[in-house]
């Protein structure tokens, strides 16, 4: 029988093989946690522009600037969802609400100095649209804003607003110069293709000097697509 001495050695000594062992599991653990960190984990993918998401709600106990609410900024795709997942979707919001998207320092009014001399492609919806392509429609057009889709024409774009109202849905793209036919023409065409609308539908650009003035209860178009 050996010494109780020696049995103590042998429990507490930690042989050469396993040593070595285990600083190669260590060290292939290191290597393994050096590998599966990568920049896309916590490197967020920018924007190229900051977006302002605002929020109405018709009280009208309160001016209409008033009720115009600031909810958040954004310019990272991350971001982005983090916002659109937290929020109500456009349909299930009350009559008279709208969401607008602007680009940051453009405010959603016709008085803003990037607005003023603009328009909007207007999509009017009925009440079948809410239920089947209202939220569809409306995350398209704010894909479409944040990622700059209308190529060279797309800093002619303020942003987009979605109005829920009793007798039909609106979504409008803003933009800053009703007078710029190839760019407008151009945002109006791509964005017709990318909510999936089919060839026999046009859609309508306004501009926000006629419908301000307008006297009847519709606005003239100055293109369609």
């Amino acid at each position: 029988m050996r010494p109780v001495s020696d049995l103590r050695k042998m429990a507490t000594a930690e042989p050469e093989i396993n040593s070595n062992s285990c600083k190669s599991e260590e060290d292939n653990s290191e290597q393994t946690d050096l590998e599966i960190v990568s920049p896309e984990s916590y490197i967020k993918h920018p924007l190229q522009n900051r977006w302002c998401l605002w929020f109405f709600k018709n009280d009208k106990s309160k001016t209409w600037q008033a009720n115009l609410r600031l909810i958040s900024k954004f310019d990272t795709v991350e971001d982005f969802w983090a916002l659109y997942n937290h929020i109500q979707l456009s349909s299930n919001l009350m009559s008279g609400c709208d969401y607008s998207l602007f680009k940051d320092g453009i405010e959603p009014m016709w008085e803003d100095e990037r607005n003023k001399r603009g328009g909007r492609w207007l999509l009017t919806l009925n009440k079948q649209h809410r239920k089947y392509d209202l939220d569809r429609f409306w995350l398209e057009t704010l894909l479409c804003l944040i990622g700059e889709a209308f190529d060279d024409y797309s800093d002619g774009v303020c942003g987009a607003v979605v109005n829920i109202r009793a007798k039909g849905d609106k979504i409008a793209v803003w933009t800053t110069d009703y007078e710029n036919r190839d760019g407008i023409t151009h945002i109006g065409r791509v964005y017709k293709e990318r909510l999936g609308i089919p060839m026999n539908i046009t859609i309508g650009y306004q501009s926000h000097a006629d419908t301000a003035t307008k006297s009847g209860s519709t606005t003239k178009n100055r293109f369609v697509v």
